[in-house]
Order: structure tokens, then sequence, then C-alpha cells
């Protein structure tokens, strides 16, 4: 979770570049990482409609949670974002277990504790991923070596192979990574070859970099290591910054069209294991 500043004149032409590709053919997009404090939920609709992003992955505090899911039925994977930034400290796991079962919850994080220097393997996080495999929900993580400046940030606490004790306890746990943990690109390379079933990563808020090369290079990076199918698209951002994020995508001149179809929206249906009426209604057929 990280901001980053971009201005009108640039907003603008960013948003004419995207409506003249991926928007002119319609095509679904899944947008894996949204926070209610990021914006109005009136104002992250508008830009889902604009950009046909057919369902966003929301987290943020229990309460504003549920404000945008009745605010926008259907609209949202709903998702509660712990432990830091003054939102929920660790949940009560019974009280989250019935928030789950209720079918008022469908994913789990952002996943903030390397914030607080917590690494994903420590034992205050076990009964967390614990749930969310019982449960069968998906959970996005904060893993990476940059963040929002915080006194207890911890780059230590990013590193991916942090998490290999956490899949090996739980095989059927189903998690993502945001950025794809930049710059650990090696650990990341290792945990998503050995896991690929379990491990996935957006691309957020790393497409907003200063020097687009950067985003470029890291994403080739990852696409050369056999790691296209596990990619995935978010923002991670207020709504006006969405044009950016898409046009990062889709001026990679490396990919495919295949491949920036995956990361706008297939791997993301089959991380969250839409069904085919689900996908085809999407694809408005």
């Amino acid at each position: 979770m990280r901001h980053w500043v971009m201005g009108a004149g640039l907003f603008l032409l960013l948003g004419a570049f995207v409506s003249g590709t991926a928007a002119q053919d319609n095509l679904p997009i899944i947008d894996m990482h949204v926070h209610t404090a990021d914006g109005t939920v009136q104002d992250q609709v508008a830009v889902m409609d604009e950009f046909h992003i057919v369902k966003a992955f929301l987290s943020g505090s229990l309460e504003e949670v549920y404000q945008w899911t009745a605010a926008a039925p259907g609209r949202f994977i709903a998702s509660p974002m712990f432990p830091v930034f003054g939102i929920n400290g660790f949940p009560d796991i019974e009280a989250l277990r019935a928030e789950y079962v209720a079918g008022r919850l469908q994913g789990m994080g952002e996943i903030t504790s390397q914030y607080l220097g917590i690494p994903p393997n420590a034992l205050v996080l076990e009964p967390y991923f614990a749930l969310a495999e019982e449960q069968d929900v998906p959970v996005l993580i904060h893993m990476a070596g940059g963040g929002a400046p915080y006194p207890t940030f911890r780059l230590s606490a990013g590193r991916p192979l942090l998490l290999e004790e956490v899949l090996v306890r739980h095989p059927k746990l189903r998690i993502y990574v945001e950025n794809a943990s930049y710059p650990f690109l090696d650990e990341m390379t290792a945990l998503m070859r050995r896991y690929r079933q379990q491990v996935y990563a957006d691309l957020s808020t790393m497409t907003r970099a200063k020097q687009r090369s950067v985003f470029h290079n890291y994403l080739r990076a990852l696409i050369q290591r056999g790691l296209g199918k596990q990619l995935m698209f978010g923002t991670d951002g207020a709504p006006a910054r969405t044009p950016q994020n898409i046009e990062a995508i889709e001026s990679a001149s490396f990919l495919t069209d295949e491949q920036k179809r995956d990361i706008f929206y297939n791997n993301a249906a089959r991380f969250l294991r839409f069904t085919d009426e689900e996908i085809a209604a999407h694809h408005d057929r």
C-alpha cells in the first residue's frame, strides 16, 4: 500500500490511451487490489464501469467494506484488512469465522503484518491462515522491499521464502503477494515455481513507478521465468489512477495479447475459481 501522485494532464492522456486499447474491446478486467480508504465507492464503481472491471478484491475495515458491498452488490470480493493503519488490530478469530460462514466475507487481507515487522511465518498469523484454508478463501499479503512510511516496517519480514512454512502447513491455502514481492525476484521465482497452485502475485503499485522501465524489467523477468499464468492485475490506489495501471500493462510490448488477457482477467478468474457461468457473464456471452 503506497501513495503516488499523478498530474491531471497525465491522467487525461492515459485515459485516452487506455480507451483506445483494452477498453474499446470491452473485455473484462479483475482488479485484485482495492482499498476502501482510496476514494469513495461511487468513484470506484464509476471507474470500474468505464474500464469494464467486473470484480474487485476489496479490503479495509469491516465497517467500510460492508458499506461498499451494500452500496454496490456483486461488484466486490469483501475482505478484512489487518493488522495496521489502525484497522482492526488482529481481529477475533471466532468473530471472523462467523463472518465467513455467514457469507459476508469472501477473502482475507490485505494482511499488512510487515508494517509491524512481523514475518508471515509468525505464530500470531497462524490462526488466520488456518481459517483462510478452512473457509477456502484467497489471501492477499503485503511482502515487498518497500511500502508506506511506517516506523516498524521491516524489509526482512517481506522475504518471499518466509511464506514457505505457511504453505507447507496449509497445502490448500491460496495466497497472492502484492507486487510480486518486488525487488525479491529470485526468492519470488522459487516460491511461485514450487507452489504454482497456491501462490500468485498482483501487479499493482509498482505499475506507477516513476521510471516505467523499472516495472517493465521486473515484469519481463517474471514472464521469462515462466510465471505469466500466476500474475494478476491490481491498482492499490485511488480510482483516478486506474488508467495508469492499465496502460502500464498495455504498453509492455514484450507481452503477447494472450499474456495481457491472462494478467487482466484469466489468471484471477482461475485463482478465484469462477464458474463457467460467471466467466461467460463477465464476457457478456
